[in-house]
């Protein structure tokens, strides 16, 4: 056989986790072909010293056209040859019937899963754990099913081999370090393999779940006796069967079932932006980790790989497309913010069907009492996030049922982004629509309550028939589904534009305790908090509203406009009202401004488009009809209002 040469003394290396690279002695990636590469990946992985030319040929090629493989191969051989002779280094040696690795001073990472026993020792362990954090040619695609099928095996290989591992030491641990490597294991192998009891087991001594499942429990108790209360006092008036929500889903005792095969799947996205500060990435980095045991030993959701994660991350396109891909039903983002000692971490969790922000919390990353608390800060999030997912699954469930009425639920609700009276009619006549599919959709319910209330401010005529409209839809959502929150929100805002302004908060309150991260129902707590004449504490609560839906929809930007209105701050209402997409709809509030800030002229421009639209606008009988708590909340707007020439 025909050697080429012998190898001299500079060693190299190959990386095949994580990717397939040939680096020199320095850890130097070398330009080295890709299929070369994957011959010495197969010889050394499969523990062989040589393998035939048409075994090599097919798992490049395939089987389809052998003389086309031969021929594909002669090429490679020749240019394998060549570039060994440059690099003075020969890896490979060929004949006319083999091919033949020389490995003497070629090293390879996938070595230790080449071996028929592992030695059986905690380093061996934690080299495991380090190299299956990436994917054995993770980014290497030949694109036929032999080479498809030997990554498949090698990788099947390699998960029995950590397994193997884990069982052999995991009884032995003994030291914290040799215990995180133990964890470490038995994360990997629990989310490649969910049934496996003894990453269960190790997972479910690792990680308190009791005393976190007490504290959840608390939460959804006074979740609870805020809705008795509400129920109790409202039932003289109005027939609702309560139902109240429950955490069963995440109940110790159903630990050590397997998981059911409809399980919501799950990605925890590392922040893109973590590199900027290493410290924060080690954090994040190992608060994430946490996170996933806590999911894992849950068992109430599928988590995506770390590996997988952290690549849909780096996308910045088409990552949508990929998430879907993978049959992913939420997304748990995560983003850094602020520097140094105010370095914090936003995490939000999105249902994709609809983008819709389930749950958000804010992290303070500084100080030693994060450090020390880490564990039972990332065991409260996964509890926190376990139970939202099950709230919001079983709060959809009943949409599966009827796959009809949530088609057309979802085109009914694409009106609702902008406000005009043309979409409201439009989003109006889908949600009719559905219910005539299902006559109690209560989300169809609540969203025509949605567009009737609508009506009432766009047209600003006062029609006491269109409140009505909203409150009694309102009232039948919260009848067919009493735990949900929009037909509370929806009611609250009936009872706001209704004058009934202690009503509305009371009832847009119990709404945002059933959904204390449903960004919407923020910021209708902070219009009503506005018409209240609260306008600082209205201000401080749209913010939040924007922060966790930052694409901000007009109605959030209206709200913070007219907040700010009334504390003088002119400028920033209408640096809000720029920022929204369609800007007449504050065409009175952004002439008032123009006119308290001096400028008649401009307010004179916004007053003949209001004109256009409304022609019979009145700002005495407007200010009649809006509920404003208290006078000189009113006595601002009509100075602008008149200022400005209405």
């Amino acid at each position: 056989m025909d050697s080429g040469g012998e190898p001299q003394s500079t060693a190299f290396s190959l990386r095949t986790f994580g990717g397939l690279e040939l680096l020199d002695e320095r850890g130097q990636a070398i330009p080295f072909s890709e299929k070369a590469l994957v011959i010495l990946a197969y010889l050394i992985s499969t523990g062989r010293r040589t393998a035939t030319r048409t075994e090599v040929a097919e798992l490049l090629w395939g089987r389809g056209a052998p003389s086309t493989a031969f021929t594909n191969l002669r090429r490679l051989v020749l240019r394998i040859r060549s570039r060994q002779s440059e690099l003075d280094a020969h890896f490979l040696a060929f004949s006319s019937r083999e091919v033949e690795l020389k490995p003497s001073l070629l090293k390879c990472d996938v070595s230790l899963f080449a071996t028929a026993e592992p030695q059986g020792s905690f380093d061996e362990l934690k080299t495991l754990v380090d190299r299956l954090r990436s994917v054995f040619l993770g980014e290497t695609d030949l694109r036929n099913p032999l080479f498809g099928h030997w990554v498949a095996q090698q990788r099947e290989r390699q998960s029995a081999a950590l397994e193997h591992a884990l069982r052999t030491m995991a009884s032995l641990a003994k030291t914290a370090e040799q215990r995180a490597v133990v964890q470490q294991a038995a994360l990997h192998v629990f989310l490649t393999d969910s049934n496996d009891q003894i990453a269960r087991k190790f997972l479910l001594q690792a990680y308190d779940v009791q005393g976190e499942v007490d504290h959840l429990r608390r939460t959804f108790e006074r979740r609870n006796e805020m809705l008795s209360s509400w129920m109790k006092e409202k039932r003289q008036s109005v027939k609702i069967a309560a139902r109240p929500a429950t955490v069963e889903a995440i109940n110790p005792a159903g630990l050590d079932e397997p998981p059911t095969p409809c399980l919501p799947r799950l990605a925890l996205l590392p922040p893109s932006n973590y590199s900027r500060e290493p410290a924060a990435a080690m954090i994040v980095t190992s608060l994430l980790e946490d996170i996933t045991i806590g999911f894992c030993v849950l068992n109430s959701v599928q988590v995506l790989a770390p590996y997988s994660a952290l690549q849909i991350s780096r996308k910045t396109e088409g990552q949508l497309a990929m998430l879907e891909h993978h049959g992913l039903t939420y997304v748990l983002e995560t983003r850094l913010s602020g520097v140094d000692e105010e370095l914090s971490l936003f995490l939000q969790l999105v249902f994709l069907p609809t983008s819709e922000i389930v749950w958000a919390e804010r992290l303070s990353l500084d100080g030693a009492r994060f450090a020390q608390n880490r564990r039972d800060i990332s065991g409260r999030l996964a509890l926190s996030v376990a139970s939202e997912i099950e709230r919001h699954r079983i709060t959809r469930s009943n949409f599966d049922r009827n796959p009809a009425a949530y088609h057309r639920y979802l085109l009914g609700r694409q009106f609702f982004d902008r406000l005009t009276l043309p979409n409201l009619h439009r989003a109006r006549k889908e949600m009719k629509a559905v219910l005539q599919e299902s006559a109690n959709f209560a989300p169809a319910l609540s969203s025509l309550a949605r567009t009737y209330s609508e009506e009432w401010i766009l047209t600003a005529r006062g029609e006491a028939d269109l409140l009505k409209s909203a409150e009694t839809y309102a009232l039948q959502a919260i009848e067919t589904r009493s735990d949900m929150a929009d037909g509370y929100r929806e009611l609250g805002v009936a009872k706001l534009l209704q004058g009934a302004l202690d009503e509305s908060v009371e009832t847009l309150q119990l709404a945002e305790t059933l959904s204390p991260h449903y960004a919407d129902i923020i910021a209708d707590h902070a219009d009503a908090l506005a018409h209240c004449s609260r306008l600082d504490t209205a201000c401080q609560t749209i913010e939040r509203a924007i922060e966790l839906n930052p694409i901000s929809p007009d109605s959030y930007l209206w709200t913070a406009a007219g907040a700010c209105y009334g504390l003088g701050r002119f400028e920033a209402t209408l640096g809000y009202i720029d920022r929204m997409a369609d800007g007449s709809l504050a065409d009175r509030l952004a002439a008032a401004s123009w006119a308290m800030l001096g400028h008649r002229d401009k307010a004179q421009t916004f007053v003949a488009r209001t004109r256009q639209t409304h022609p019979e606008f009145d700002v005495d009988n407007w200010l009649s009809i809006v509920p404003i708590k208290e006078n000189w909340h009113k006595d601002i707007y009509r100075e602008g209002l008149k200022k400005a020439g209405f």
